[in-house]
């Protein structure tokens, strides 16, 4: 079995077989016709149980024949143009061609000793990304596993961070004591990530510690709404622990008033944190930059470079304004990173993260940089912004659709209304039925959502190559799929 370990005796084994694999897969790629093929859970599942995992094939090639049958075939590709659905990108090449140098030297991020250049490098574009925040020369951050980890680190440095000793603290019982947890609040938008929920569950404050704050029209958090929440939070006495701003939000891709909401934050004496997961692709936009004015005023932010910046997942990291911030997020163990190597300058990225083994992720976003530059970036994200907002055109023109909000980046939500049907609870079954057809048939991926409790279908556009043909495609797919379903119940109600 040694014949399998990756070393210098088994070189040519590892070209030869990981050739054999990019094959398969370039072949999939370059003949795929629609972004699933719609099979079933009960049509898939037998073929992976039937698999006797205690008796292997011992042949890369049957391997390969194998996972064609019950992964490559049936697999959701997010390269094709009809992917509509959820935040998955296309990847770039340069990119997955890191993934695969990572994987095979197989470095681990946590300390020094395990990684070198790796560190290096990963630290090099932390500072590349705070510039383009703009946080200033005390930022730091580290990466993470995705979104969700960046804004729990996030909020746990803010939970730290909101000490005995300010404004409101009068009374405090003991660091760290149930009570004094259960005075903490998070404000963030009705919109917001369920990560913010989710992080201050973990985080051990109150079942009401995160406060949710309205949106306007534009799904944007209410500034005005907002600085009545903290006043009235100053006047019970409570902390306002941190505002989450979102810049990109999952259902809309609305941007929360960065400014305004940094002047509150301000004044109340609360954390900034912006999760910027969706949004950080305009840190590299050539001409729409200025949506995210504010950012740099953050004491956190959170960027997903696997959403818009096209890298494989995963590749997300949390920035800070004060380096100092991170020692929160800091443990020391003898075997690993040990207190003198602080005085040692030797430079431990396990101080900074939450978890230990760490894959060298960075890597994927180096290699893309250095072969297309921000700007190639930027250019991509600005198309698929340029599609929505076109996609929003032909939705607010066409009498079928009603479309909830104008984009801020490259997502649309809308709904079929058909012109005989005056029932929402019909209306909702039609546009359910609609988005669960199209998917069973493979022709086209679209996402769905609710709005004032309503069913709504979701465009989330990062494919460059999607065009305004698919959009108007798809969209007469789903109101055939709807107007079959009104057809067959009026039938079954006659």
């Amino acid at each position: 079995m040694r014949s399998h370990l990756l070393n210098d005796t088994t070189a040519d084994r590892y070209r030869r077989s990981v050739t054999e694999g990019v094959e398969r897969v370039a072949a999939r790629l370059a003949t795929t016709d629609r972004p699933f093929t719609g099979v079933t859970v009960d049509d898939l599942a037998p073929r992976i149980e039937r698999i006797d995992l205690d008796k292997p094939l011992h042949d890369t090639t049957a391997v390969l024949d194998e996972l064609e049958e019950v992964y490559l075939q049936d697999a959701i590709y997010f390269h094709h143009p009809r992917y509509l659905a959820h935040l998955n990108c296309p990847v770039v090449i340069p990119a997955v061609l890191g993934e695969a140098v990572l994987s095979a030297v197989n470095s681990s991020l946590d300390t020094w000793d395990q990684s070198a250049g790796g560190t290096l490098i990963e630290r090099k574009l932390i500072d590349w990304t705070n510039e383009r925040i703009g946080l200033g020369p005390a930022a730091d951050g580290v990466f993470t596993s995705g979104g969700s980890q960046s804004n729990l680190q996030a909020l746990l440095l803010a939970r730290e961070e909101a000490k005995p000793g300010g404004e409101g603290w009068e009374g405090w019982e003991g660091e760290g004591t149930r009570a004094d947890l259960g005075r903490l609040r998070i404000f963030a938008s009705e919109a917001s990530h369920f990560s913010v929920k989710k992080s201050a569950k973990l985080l051990g404050l109150a079942p009401d510690a995160v406060v949710s704050i309205p949106v306007d029209h534009d799904k944007r958090m209410q500034t005005v709404a907002l600085a009545h929440e903290l006043e009235r939070c100053r006047q019970d006495g409570l902390v306002p622990m941190a505002v989450v701003a979102t810049a990109g939000t999952t259902d809309f891709g609305s941007i929360d008033p960065l400014p305004e909401i940094a002047e509150l934050c301000s004044q109340f004496g609360a954390w900034m944190h912006v999760d910027a997961a969706y949004g950080c692709g305009l840190l590299t936009s050539l001409k729409n930059r200025d949506r995210i004015d504010g950012i740099e005023r953050a004491d956190s932010v959170t960027v997903d470079y696997h959403k818009s910046f096209f890298q494989p997942v995963s590749s997300s990291a949390v920035l800070v304004r004060d380096a100092t911030t991170l020692r929160h997020a800091t443990y020391h163990a003898e075997y690993l990173n040990p207190r003198r190597m602080v005085q040692e300058r030797i430079p431990n990225q396990v101080d900074k993260s939450l978890q230990t083994t760490r894959r060298f992720d960075a890597l994927k976003l180096w290699m893309t940089l250095r072969v297309m530059g921000a700007d190639g970036i930027g250019e991509l994200f600005d198309e698929v912004c340029d599609l929505a907002a076109e996609g929003w055109k032909l939705l607010a023109a066409d009498p079928r659709f009603d479309v909830v909000v104008q984009p801020s980046l490259s997502t649309l939500v809308y709904r079929y209304i058909p012109a005989a049907v005056t029932d929402p609870a019909e209306i909702d079954r039609a546009n359910l039925y609609a988005r669960k057809a199209l998917f069973a048939s493979g022709d086209a991926v679209v996402a769905g959502t609710k709005v004032g409790g309503r069913h709504y279908l979701k465009f989330t556009l990062l494919n460059p190559e999607t065009t305004t043909d698919d959009i108007t495609a798809v969209l007469d797919l789903i109101a055939g799929h709807a107007e079959q379903y009104l057809g067959e119940s009026l039938d079954r109600a006659c």
